[in-house]
């Protein structure tokens, strides 16, 4: 008897957690919802972008269009003068790996001047980059660049940290198993972005200020 009572309040707890993720996921989007822009002529034009890292290639070696789009938009956004300058903020944790110094490299290739391209190397979460967006390189009010799901989370860190931004949405690839691993995933991904606010986490690493250069 004691152990179906226990079954049952495991149960019950359970479904309460995940009614609270429900909500929490439900409460990011709307508070980020206004914010977000897919028309390239009605985002507003601000000084800077920074655009979240993610890998250039799946495991497989076939190419991340996560990646690619977010590449798209930044480079979208400078030429059309909506912004003077672009962050790439991504995780470069090892040698082999380093996603900020592939983005800058893409970006250059797109015909973006390596000047205007300043690099976060220490983005190793989206709570990193958004607090190093300021702490480090001095954005305070700026569009940030990912694909919605993304940018919702994004937005939520960043006004919790009193940032004023903004964000431009990168095209997405829905109805693949790579889009619905990621609903999946953004889910605990929002929870636990939310325990961070409140725990208070910070980033792995600050450093020294960058200055950015701007056009």
């Amino acid at each position: 008897m004691k152990i179906f009572k226990r079954l049952i309040q495991l149960i019950a707890l359970l479904a309460l957690v995940y009614l609270w993720i429900l909500y929490n996921n439900d409460s990011i989007a709307k508070e980020a919802s206004p914010l977000i822009y897919s028309d390239i002529n009605k985002v507003p034009a601000k000084k800077a972008v920074l655009v979240l890292g993610t890998s250039k290639y799946f495991r497989g070696g076939q190419i991340n269009y996560y990646y690619k789009y977010r590449i798209d938009s930044a480079v979208k956004l400078f030429k059309a003068g909506k912004v003077k300058a672009i962050v790439v903020s991504g995780d470069n944790g090892s040698k082999n790996y380093d996603e900020p110094t592939t983005m800058h490299d893409d970006l250059v290739a797109r015909g973006i001047p390596s000047r205007y391209i300043t690099i976060d190397y220490a983005g190793f979460r989206t709570l990193d980059s958004i607090v190093r967006a300021e702490a480090i390189f001095s954005l305070e009010d700026y569009i940030i660049v990912s694909q919605r799901f993304h940018l919702e989370r994004a937005i939520y860190l960043a006004h919790a940290k009193g940032q004023k931004v903004t964000g431009f949405v990168a095209k997405d690839f829905k109805n693949t198993i790579w889009a619905k691993r990621m609903q999946h995933r953004e889910l605990l991904a929002r929870a636990k972005a939310f325990i961070d606010v409140h725990l208070g986490v910070e980033p792995k690493f600050y450093g020294e200020k960058v200055k950015v250069q701007y056009r």
